[in-house]
């Protein structure tokens, strides 16, 4: 038996753990109609691949479409033509709207919280204008370890992200599908492709300590291969006996 090209061996581990993450955290339900939030970058057009692929499938019957958010005042420049023409031959609506933020505004939240956040607001506007239900992001694995890591570090908390979450002001959930997914892999596969790679420019992409906690997770890789898995496997193996049991605030008395 001849073995499968390099790019089709790497699809199908990458489609395993894509399948696994939407069965294991029911992220896809019959009749969804899903916004796919794409920047450009390769974990979004991963996404767009795989869901549009999925939305070709009987089962579950879900529908897709796409959204582009420009930020007009951040230099990222996207392919937004190869965007286009993809959702065309696969017949998938595509919107690309503009929108923008001015970190003056809030000096308590990071430049790239407000950006992210805008972004997200945008998208929301246009699931609640088409009639979707729920809306993809691109996030990958080393992005929920990630932000464990930050989390644990600079908050004192141990939490992440959720791979699907409702939100409570809107009828609308926002799914995760790539959580159990290596960023390396999804880089290799882009390579592969030919994914057309952004151009970043961000003024503010250094400021961001995300930087230095891919720089640790790469070091406990070296640690134990597995230790990108395990801390995965660790955020739902939470052994409260083995803990400081919770802090309750007391009111205070006059």
């Amino acid at each position: 038996m001849s073995k499968l090209p390099e790019s089709a061996a790497l699809l199908k581990r990458i489609r395993k753990r894509f399948n696994k993450a939407c069965k294991e955290y029911s992220l896809l339900q019959d009749n969804d109609k899903i916004l796919i939030g794409v920047s450009g970058g390769k974990d979004s057009l991963m996404l767009l691949k795989l869901l549009t692929e999925q939305s070709k499938i009987y089962k579950p019957r879900i529908q897709v479409m796409a959204a582009h958010i420009k930020m007009s005042n951040i230099a990222y420049k996207t392919d937004t033509v190869f965007l286009q023409d993809y959702c065309r031959q696969t017949n998938i609506q595509f919107i690309e709207t503009e929108t923008s933020f001015d970190a003056s505004t809030d000096k308590r939240k990071s430049p790239c919280f407000l950006c992210s956040w805008n972004r997200r607001k945008e998208l929301f506007s246009i699931a609640q204008a088409n009639g979707c239900n729920k809306i993809a992001l691109g996030h990958n694995l080393d992005d929920f370890l990630e932000t464990m890591l930050m989390n644990i570090t600079f908050q004192g908390a141990f939490s992440a992200m959720s791979p699907i979450m409702k939100m409570k002001k809107f009828p609308i959930s926002v799914i995760r599908p790539l959580c159990m997914i290596d960023e390396k892999d999804i880089a290799m596969y882009a390579e592969l492709e030919n994914f057309p790679k952004q151009i970043k420019n961000c003024p503010h992409e250094n400021a961001s300590n995300r930087h230095q906690m891919k720089r640790i997770l790469s070091e406990l890789e070296q640690l134990n291969p597995e230790a990108r898995y395990n801390l995965w496997g660790a955020m739902s193996n939470i052994q409260h006996e083995l803990l400081p049991p919770p802090i309750t605030k007391q009111t205070k008395t006059e």
